[in-house]
């Protein structure tokens, strides 16, 4: 069974005859360790329109920027096809292999694209006045870029800029906003569900210069995020202890991870990674067949073969809990 995007748990369990419950599933980069929500929904006021500005302040103060510095989706894919919307340019450069659905709104709105292969040759020629997207860390390899160079490269080309850092929060890396004030083309993209562990909170932000920001509120809803993902958000935010222990919990169940692939007899390459997935290229056996292998163990893994540059010797598997790695453990020692 080839999972085009990962997490989609329910038709795994139809396709094998189970219950979702009993689905290990590691395809999906979801954070697995949870905050603590303190807030009654039953007793939420939904009667009222809601109101942003503690949503916006909130953010503000996660990211350390100033509230009209921000712009609010109905979650990063979103976000994503409004950008490309909105900014109305003509070409862009895709950075891949990366998220598809920047391929699918580029072509949605009519751009011309251009592929950099960065595991190969970041420094490529671009465009001028090109759009240029950059996943950082990257999907599905988790690598994350020291990007001044390519900074100065497509600043000089006079690009219009998107940095995806849906997955820093994982890592204790440095964000690109310390170019915001230097450089008006400049956009950062932000999920706020996958580090904080809710897909289906449906919430994501675009950073940049109060100008950019002002010009994407034009062409927004008055009302488009729901007072549960709000106040979800929020509450989650005010979890002091969350970030620590999820980038302490992620690194002891990542080198968990890695030790087992490292011992896998059809392990070719481990990529390194500061996020909370790995990508592995396998010899000897597809990503599908490998797929197939897991599923009496009732175990999804993320088959990489669609990804650009990537094929089917690739696949992506997500740190979860030890109890879940130790299934996969056994699962794995089980194939022949």
């Amino acid at each position: 069974m080839n999972n085009k995007h990962g997490g989609n748990i329910s038709a795994f369990a139809k396709h094998i005859n189970c219950q979702p419950s009993e689905v290990i599933d590691l395809s999906s980069n979801i954070n697995f360790v949870k905050p603590k929500i303190e807030i009654d929904f039953n007793n939420l006021d939904i009667s009222a329109y809601p109101n942003y500005e503690a949503l916006y302040s909130a953010i503000a103060k996660l990211y350390k920027v100033e509230n009209y510095e921000i712009e609010l989706y109905n979650g990063a894919t979103t976000a994503i096809y409004a950008l490309f919307r909105t900014l109305n340019l003509h070409h862009c450069t895709l950075y891949a292999p990366l998220y598809g659905e920047y391929e699918k709104s580029a072509k949605a709105s009519n751009y011309t694209i251009h592929y950099v292969n960065r595991l190969e040759n970041c420094y490529e020629e671009v465009k001028e006045n090109s759009l240029v997207v950059f996943v950082n860390p990257s999907t599905p390899d988790g690598h994350f870029y020291d990007i001044e160079k390519l900074m100065q490269q497509w600043i000089q080309k006079s690009c219009t800029i998107l940095i995806d850092e849906s997955f820093l929060d994982f890592t204790n890396h440095i964000s690109a906003l310390k170019f915001l004030k230097s450089y008006s083309k400049l956009y950062i993209l932000k999920s706020m569900t996958k580090f904080y562990a809710a897909a289906g909170i449906r919430i994501g932000a675009v950073l940049s210069s109060k100008t950019n920001i002002e010009t994407l509120k034009k062409h927004e809803p008055l009302w488009k995020i729901s007072e549960f993902d709000s106040h979800y958000l929020q509450s989650a935010l005010k979890d002091t202890t969350f970030e620590q222990k999820t980038k302490e919990i992620i690194a002891e169940n990542k080198e968990y991870l890695i030790i087992l692939f490292q011992q896998f007899k059809y392990t070719e390459t481990i990529y390194p990674s500061s996020c909370n997935f790995i990508l592995v290229k396998l010899q000897g056996l597809s990503a599908e067949a490998f797929q197939e292998k897991l599923l009496s163990s009732k175990i999804m893994v993320r088959n990489c073969a669609n990804f650009h540059f990537l094929n089917s010797a690739y696949v992506r598997i997500a740190v979860k809990s030890k109890k879940n790695l130790q299934l996969l453990e056994k699962a794995l020692f089980q194939i022949k």
